[in-house]
């Protein structure tokens, strides 16, 4: 399949598309085999924390960058999860003859809240892309114990994660590790080029930003006879908050990291949100609300119009439209509307180049860190999210003051405890009340 041309594809479609895709030419005219491992060994063994579709893709996008790894160690809260993601890899690098790039033995395919120490151990680079909850504290564990780093977004869904994914970043500093970020649009080429326009004043000044995710709820499972509250809720964990932190960071955080981007790096100064759930109130939607709007503003005076939705029957749309003094732009589309119409035209898939520079930078002893972008993108997501479940203006300062974690801590988790939300007589979860509920 050819890799894609820039287009208004949900992220849902474009991670089908992507893990069928031919490894990028972004980097073949370098030969990353040539240069040797920091250990010593040619070989850069690979183990993936957490094994649901996006990690999938992320564990064949890493063998294919780079002809040198091997992916030796898996973990899951599921060990069929497990099996699959082992057996769908295998058979994806089968097609181009490279399955012998699987070497997970099944003494090496981990189960449980605490299977993500076994797989840091095995591994030289670790890939994490698991219930967001988790990420600050698994990203942490793989530094300190010297360990190159992708993770997905979001990057964290509470303040107290931000503050350890920051000791995680600063440190890879330190250590000279790369820590690269699933946050894809910044290895995207036709984003970037447009972005650059932007900066170059081909719209004017830019006035606002709308950002819009609107879409079906995520993949709705029935529960599965003989599994525990616990085991439901993790099998399902994008619909519930103490998991996923809910749509603004699951979601949003691909728009947030875009308009940050276009407005160099800003964060809001404070943000209002309004949210809440309408029509997803059945037990297999869990806790999340099923609508957002936030609105962010800047030191500049830019607002950021907000919006994601995941309700079946209504009007969807994935767009970043940055509206300009003089023209507008279509960052999904690569498009500028001005005194001067552009568009771009070519293809890239910013899913395999995200590995195809961390392989790279491995090899090459040049660290990628993409800690500042992530972490700021990140913490503006979740004052959104709480703006929407509290009811309440959160300024940066408040939520960056703030050590507020849904409950219980990702070092608190452990097999077999009782989830922090539990279902009421009908099987529903209650939600948070605007205007009751105070988080921070």
């Amino acid at each position: 399949m050819k890799n894609q041309t820039c287009s208004n594809l949900t992220r849902r479609e474009f991670l089908k598309s992507s893990a069928a895709a031919a490894a990028t030419t972004t980097l073949a005219s370098l030969d990353v085999g040539r240069f040797a491992h920091a250990a010593g060994s040619d070989l850069l063994k690979v183990g993936l924390i957490g094994c649901g579709g996006r990690n999938t893709g992320a564990g064949f996008q890493a063998m294919r960058a780079d002809k040198g790894a091997r992916l030796v160690a898996l973990c899951d809260i599921f060990m069929d999860r497990v099996q699959n993601a082992r057996q769908v890899i295998t058979n994806e690098l089968a097609k181009d003859g490279k399955a012998s790039q699987v070497q997970v033995r099944n003494d090496h395919c981990f189960t449980g809240f605490d299977g993500y120490k076994k797989v840091i151990e095995a591994s030289d680079v670790v890939l994490i892309a698991n219930a967001a909850k988790f990420h600050p504290l698994h990203t942490k564990a793989a530094i300190e114990a010297g360990k190159h780093v992708f993770v997905e977004k979001p990057h964290g869904i509470d303040p107290y994660g931000m503050k350890t994914l920051k000791q995680a970043c600063d440190l890879a500093r330190e250590k000279k590790l790369c820590v690269v970020s699933g946050l894809h649009s910044r290895y995207h080429e036709g984003y970037a080029e447009t972005i650059q326009r932007i900066h170059d004043g081909e719209i004017g000044d830019v006035i606002a930003i709308e950002e819009n995710f609107l879409r079906a709820p995520y993949g709705i499972t029935e529960r599965k006879p003989g599994l525990t509250e616990l085991e439901w809720q993790c099998s399902t964990q994008y619909h519930f908050t103490w998991l996923s932190g809910d749509d603004v960071p699951q979601s949003l955080v691909h728009n947030l990291d875009r308009s940050r981007w276009v407005l160099h790096e800003q964060v809001p100064l404070k943000c209002h949100g309004l949210g809440g759930r309408s029509s997803m109130t059945e037990g297999k939607y869990g806790n999340v609300f099923d609508h957002h709007s936030v609105i962010y503003e800047l030191e500049s005076g830019v607002r950021i119009y907000a919006f994601c939705r995941t309700t079946t029957g209504c009007y969807d749309e994935s767009s970043s439209i940055v509206l300009g003094s003089k023209g507008k732009a279509s960052l999904l589309n690569c498009r500028i509307w001005g005194e001067k119409n552009w568009r771009w035209q070519g293809q890239c898939d910013p899913y395999q180049i995200e590995h195809d520079r961390l392989f790279a930078a491995i090899r090459a002893g040049k660290p990628i860190n993409n800690g500042d972008y992530m972490i700021r993108s990140t913490m503006t997501t979740i004052m959104g999210q709480i703006s929407c479940y509290t009811g309440k203006q959160v300024t940066w300062d408040e939520i960056n003051a703030s050590d507020f974690a849904y409950p219980p801590k990702p070092e608190d988790c452990h097999d077999g405890m009782e989830p922090p939300v539990k279902p009421g007589p009908d099987g529903s979860y209650a939600v948070y009340i605007p205007g009751q509920t105070k988080l921070i």
